[in-house]
């Protein structure tokens, strides 16, 4: 139980990645708060983890309402005691070439991604500096790819976030306040769709040394876990990539 007495707030929390770390948070003895759009898919999430005997809240939450966020950040203190570990998982994805990709769905993603963490890092600040904390955001490798067709959009808001939580590492540190960005190759819904339906998947599984996607909970989630306890006390600051080897992450 290495998260006894800790609480986290995870975005998207209701499928996927989200769901995966808040899942594996909670067997390590972290309180959730779950966050997402879709009440009906956040409270599916917190029944199961009160199922698996850990105490956790569903929220509501569109991160692009700034009102949303400070909800989430009010009712995680209230109901569940503090904030230790911020999770910043929920982001619209903008994919399609750049003259294709409109201006409405570059600006949600932005909105979605690089600014609601921005907002939610220092909604939670205070309460990340109380006992000192782990704040956990999400990139993606495909800023890494060599052809970027297709993922200029959604490379550009996630690198946006690398820079803010390199910032944040450099600027909170001496609060006790640790921040990282995973990149992880995850099998979420959106992920099992695409290795159902596009032709090139098969080749991009090849491609991953370990030759296999990730899984959301066991993969992801649980090294999440590992980052945000105390056996990782000084990783501040690091893109870690969680894709089985396949990206090269500078």
């Amino acid at each position: 139980m290495k998260l006894k007495g800790k609480v986290a707030l995870v975005t998207g929390a209701g499928s996927g990645v989200g769901q995966g770390i808040a899942y594996a948070l909670a067997a390590e003895g972290a309180a959730i708060a779950c966050a997402g759009r879709t009440m009906k898919k956040v409270e599916a999430s917190v029944a199961e983890l009160t199922k698996r005997g850990a105490k956790a809240i569903a929220i509501q939450c569109d991160v692009k309402n700034t009102e949303h966020l400070a909800n989430a950040v009010t009712r995680a203190v209230a109901e569940l005691g503090g904030i230790n570990i911020l999770v910043n998982d929920a982001q619209e994805v903008p994919l399609g070439s750049l003259l294709n990709v409109p201006e409405k769905n570059f600006t949600a993603a932005f909105e979605s991604g690089p600014m609601a963490t921005f907002r939610l890092m220092k909604l939670c600040y205070p309460h990340l500096k109380k006992d000192g904390g782990s704040i956990i955001n999400l990139a993606s490798a495909a800023a890494k790819r060599w052809d970027m067709t297709n993922y200029g959009c959604y490379g550009a808001v996630k690198e946006a976030i690398r820079v803010l939580t390199r910032t944040a590492a450099s600027e909170w540190g001496k609060d006790n306040i640790r921040t990282n960005v995973i990149l992880p190759l995850a099998n979420s819904p959106g992920m099992q769709w695409w290795s159902a339906n596009a032709p090139e998947a098969p080749a991009f599984i090849k491609s991953i040394p370990m030759q296999y996607i990730g899984d959301c909970e066991k993969d992801i989630g649980r090294f999440v876990a590992t980052l945000c306890s105390d056996e990782c006390r000084y990783v501040n600051g690091q893109s870690i990539g969680l894709d089985g080897g396949q990206a090269l992450i500078a």
